[in-house]
């Protein structure tokens, strides 16, 4: 009879994750005992601890990584071989907590909305109904430990060593997400269809990666992606068992980065969420999604490349066309922000696609994991900070987001419309923005192992992308105000600090953008 041995949890390693579900559960007994009109204030200050503290501990996880290796390997396997903390982990974890960050002062303004939060009362109210009346000046604080839980699930989800893991943290990050969506104060139909059409997508992009994993279960014999790898590389003859596998967990995957053709109703979900909610979720669920498709590609089925880069660069190539296709028709400054988000997956499913092997490329050249992790760094930055402007333009019904009502709004407020210019400068990709620097790495890599037509689809979808970044600004500088322009409101410091990081970020990861670039070249590989 065999003894059993402890696994290894590694608690030292995953910490920043236990702060952060642990200040989602102090954020629920806190909605338990205090009174409905003191719960903000506590709720926001546990929330911000908590993502500072796993920032911390983030920074020193990854600075002393090496210390605490295993042998022959820059990481460490915990929780036997559920979790894995790693290079690039640690260098998304930072990136989901600082954009998570943002987004909880996001979350926090009360100025826009004459004193209360840009969440609804009570989410379950139907509008115009006595019981939505009743609620209408109360803070729905509930919408806190919800973000702290989906953030757990973000920083989880491109750590899990195996697949029953990586389905806990989908649905962990996921579940709260659906909910958020459907809170916002204003136009509360839109917001309560845009969650269940998130609940709908969810659900199928769960389903696929459930029957994804049973397959790959009954090909390899295992969940654990190192055992997977070592059954892709030995085992032909259930072929097509792994084949089916792998397919449906990428579908599940492309459906949660918002890839076509499983893009369907993500720009609905950004146009109805709360401007503050799909800031956060552009930003880190991106990241999140992307550092766990990562992971998958390239540890569990990494043997396969020359057989799932095919699919991925034409997933890639249809991604970047209908998402730059479909913005230039867009008439919602949300819309094409979401439908920009979409051309932006394409972008890095290119990068995906490139040289993952350092031997492989020139001394100086950074792998397509690096490549990578710097773009998620570039778009989050540039995202996160639009839909801050995003939130500053208003009526009185509340956010005006038809362009129509940004005509002229460089006339009226020419530092928001100038600063919303930057950031659409800088997903379109034009030189000295952090856009343009984060294009030209993923374009490189992709050059590097021959997927040059995915490349010239990418630079026609950005000459593409151009004109509607472009119409924008025109739409703002080049057209006299109306009677129907918006105007922008007074932000609080809080907006303020968001929209200064997200230029900060922008202008530093263009202008310089070495130091990110080492950082992520020192993150390494993922670790088997």
């Amino acid at each position: 009879m065999s003894e059993f041995t402890t696994p290894y949890m590694a608690y030292a390693e995953i910490w920043p994750i236990i702060v952060v579900l642990g200040a989602g559960i102090i954020g629920l007994a806190l909605e338990a005992f205090l009174p409905r009109g003191s719960r903000f204030l506590p709720q926001v200050a546990v929330a911000a601890l908590g993502l500072v503290a796993a920032l911390v501990g983030t920074v020193y996880v990854g600075a002393n990584l090496d210390e605490v290796a295993d042998r022959d390997a820059q990481g460490v396997i915990g929780g036997a071989g559920s979790v894995v903390v790693d290079g690039p982990t640690v260098f998304l974890w930072g990136l989901v907590l600082v954009f998570a960050g943002l987004g909880l002062l996001l979350f926090a303004e009360r100025r826009l909305e004459q004193g209360v939060s840009a969440f609804a009362g009570q989410a379950a109210a139907l509008p115009g109904t006595e019981a939505e009346k009743r609620t209408q000046g109360l803070e729905h604080t509930e919408i806190y430990p919800l973000m702290m839980f989906a953030v757990g699930g973000m920083l989880l989800f491109p750590a899990s060593g195996d697949l029953l893991t990586m389905f806990v943290a989908l649905e962990v990050l996921s579940l709260p997400l659906y909910l958020m969506t459907g809170l916002a104060r204003r136009r509360r139909l839109l917001s309560q269809e845009a969650a269940l059409k998130y609940f709908l997508l969810g659900a199928f992009s769960s389903g696929f990666f459930l029957y994804g994993i049973a397959l790959t279960y009954g090909f390899a014999g295992s969940m654990d992606l190192a055992a997977i790898d070592v059954a892709v590389r030995s085992d032909l003859g259930n072929r097509g068992l792994m084949l089916m596998g792998l397919a449906m967990l990428a579908v599940g995957l492309l459906f949660k980065v918002g890839a076509a053709p499983f893009q369907a109703w993500t720009p609905d979900v950004y146009q109805g969420a709360p401007t503050a909610v799909t800031a956060f979720m552009a930003a880190c669920t991106k990241i999140a999604a992307f550092g766990a498709l990562l992971r998958l590609f390239y540890v569990a089925f990494g043997a396969e490349r020359w057989t799932w880069m095919p699919v991925l660069g034409g997933v890639a190539a249809l991604t970047m066309l209908v998402g730059v296709l479909m913005a230039i028709v867009q008439t919602d400054v949300k819309r094409m922000l979401a439908w920009s988000a979409v051309a932006h997956t394409g972008f890095l499913l290119t990068g995906v696609i490139g040289v993952q092997s350092p031997t492989e490329l020139a001394d100086g050249q950074v792998t397509s994991l690096q490549a990578v992790m710097f773009y998620l760094a570039t778009y989050g930055f540039a995202t996160v900070g639009a839909f801050a402007v995003v939130m500053l333009v208003r009526d009185a019904s509340g956010e005006a987001t038809g362009m129509d009502r940004w005509v002229g709004l460089g006339r009226r407020s020419p530092l928001v419309a100038g600063v919303f210019s930057l950031f659409l400068l800088s997903m379109a990709g034009i030189p000295l923005t952090a856009g343009f620097t984060g294009k030209w790495s993923v374009f490189v890599v992709a050059m590097s192992a021959g997927m040059w037509p995915v490349v010239l689809v990418a630079i026609l979808a950005s000459v593409l992308g151009v004109f509607f970044y472009v119409r924008q600004i025109k739409i703002m500088f080049f057209s006299a105000p109306t009677e129907a322009s918006a105007s922008v409101v007074t932000p609080s410091p809080l907006v303020v600090t968001v929209i200064t990081v997200g230029v900060i970020g922008t202008l530093a990861l263009g202008l310089v953008p070495g130091p990110v670039l080492d950082l992520a070249s020192h993150a390494g590989q993922f670790i088997r």
